[in-house]
C-alpha cells in the first residue's frame, strides 16, 4: 500500500521538499508519493486529515509551526521546548485508525549539524532575525552548541531588540547573524531584513536559512561586506531526513 505523507503551509511554491522526497522515494524504490498541501489557514487541518485519511506524515512550514500545536495531542520534548512543530507524525491504532497527532522538530537537529562545523572561538553570540517558530528552533540549536543568542525583530519588547537599536558594538560582538525569517524567499527575492550591513566584517557568519533562491539579496550584502555565508539548503537536507525517521518509528 503506498504511504502519503506531505508538507502544509502557505504559500509553498518555494519549497525543494516535495521534490527531495519524491526523488528518494523513486531512487529508494519505495512506493510513497510527498504532496504540497498549500491550505491558507490551519484550521483547514482536520479537514485535510479527513480528505487523505491514508496519510502518514506531514511536515509544517510557515506560517503553521506555532498555530498547529494546540491540534497536537501531545508533543516531543524538544518541540515543547522550542514551542513549535514541523513534523507530525500520525499515530494510527491495530486497525489503522487515526488516534492522535504527534508533535516533533527536526530543524534543531537540521540547523545544529548544518552550521557546528563553521564555529570557531570567535563565533560564540549570534543574532537571529525573526521570532517565529524557525527562529526557536535555531536559538535552541545555538544554545546547546553553548552560543549565546540574541533576537532581533521589527518591534521591541523585552526579550527582542529591534532593528533600528542594533549598533556597529552590538553586531561586532555577535559574529553570527541568522535569517531566520522568510523576507527574501522567492519570488520576493529583492528584499532583505533591514539589518545594518555596514557593521560586518570577515569573522562574521551569516547564514540565511532561505534555500531558494540559492544566494539571496541578505547572503550578496553579508558577502560584500567580507563575512562568510550559507543558505538553508544543507538544513533542509538535514531535517527532512530526520523527518523521515521519525514518520517510520515505532516510538
Amino acid at each position: 500500500m503506498k504511504k502519503i505523507y506531505g508538507l502544509i503551509g502557505y504559500p509553498l511554491g518555494h519549497s525543494f521538499s516535495r521534490d527531495y522526497f519524491n526523488h528518494k522515494f523513486k531512487a529508494e524504490k519505495i512506493n510513497a508519493e510527498y504532496i504540497n498541501f498549500e491550505i491558507e489557514d490551519v484550521g483547514m487541518l482536520m479537514e485535510l486529515l479527513a480528505e487523505y485519511p491514508e496519510l502518514d506524515g506531514l511536515n509544517v512550514t510557515a506560517p503553521f509551526k506555532e498555530q498547529v500545536i494546540p491540534y497536537m495531542n501531545s508533543m516531543d520534548p524538544v518541540a515543547e521546548r522550542i514551542g513549535a512543530v514541523n513534523v507530525i507524525k500520525l499515530l494510527r491504532g491495530a486497525d489503522g485508525e487515526l488516534t492522535g497527532l504527534r508533535g516533533y522538530n527536526s530543524d534543531v537537529v537540521g540547523f545544529g549539524r548544518s552550521i557546528e562545523p563553521l564555529l570557531n572561538p570567535s563565533r560564540t553570540s549570534a543574532l537571529i532575525l525573526g521570532t517565529g517558530g524557525a527562529g526557536k528552533a535555531v536559538a535552541t540549536a545555538l544554545q546547546d552548541l553553548g552560543v549565546e543568542t540574541h533576537f532581533v525583530s521589527r518591534r521591541k519588547s523585552a526579550d527582542t531588540i529591534a532593528y533600528e537599536e542594533l549598533t556597529r558594538a552590538m553586531v561586532q560582538h555577535s559574529k553570527i547573524v541568522v535569517n531566520a525569517t522568510p523576507v527574501g524567499m522567492y519570488p520576493n527575492d529583492e528584499l532583505t531584513p533591514p539589518f545594518p550591513f555596514r557593521f560586518l566584517g570577515k569573522e562574521h557568519l551569516c547564514y540565511d536559512l532561505i534555500y531558494n533562491p540559492n544566494e539571496t539579496r541578505f547572503m550578496r550584502e553579508s558577502a560584500a561586506a567580507g563575512a562568510e555565508t550559507k543558505n538553508g539548503l544543507e538544513m533542509l537536507l538535514l531535517q527532512a531526513f530526520v523527518s523521515y525517521e521519525i514518520w517510520n518509528s515505532t516510538f
